[in-house]
């Protein structure tokens, strides 16, 4: 079942891995989440320190979006991409309700591929070859 939390990039990211680099996506994922939660820290903080300043909030979510891009995060660009609509728009509300929606989509994110990469450790080797619709 596909939940389309993740799209084909991650997959290209998977198949970076190699015997050399068995956990390349885990490692590619651990620098996502970091760079993330610091890029929403950078979003929320510009939220409350200059109210209206669509161009500077455009800008900070602009690099979400582009960091969710690399990983294939689908979901959370497609709200990252909702947000700067609302920024187009001069929509305090919406971008309100849309960065929200962005902090729910990571830490659903962050679930899934956690269980997702002990499910693989637990399976070893093997186990990379097949992997579920997310």
């Amino acid at each position: 079942m596909k939940q389309g939390y993740l799209d084909e990039q991650f997959c290209q990211v998977e198949d970076l891995q190699d015997e050399a680099s068995p956990n390349f996506a885990e490692e590619v994922a651990t620098l996502f989440f970091k760079d993330s939660a610091r890029l929403i820290s950078n979003v929320e903080q510009a939220l409350e320190k200059y109210p209206k300043d669509f161009n500077r909030w455009d800008a900070y979510m602009q690099q979400l979006e582009g960091s969710c891009s690399s990983i294939g995060a689908s979901r959370m660009k497609s709200e990252c991409m909702s947000f700067r609509d609302y920024c187009g728009q001069g929509n305090v509300e919406g971008c309100m309700r849309s960065f929200h929606k962005v902090k729910r989509e990571h830490g659903a994110l962050r679930q899934k591929l956690e269980a997702y990469f002990q499910l693989l450790r637990q399976a070893g080797p093997a186990g990379a070859a097949t992997r579920p619709g997310m």
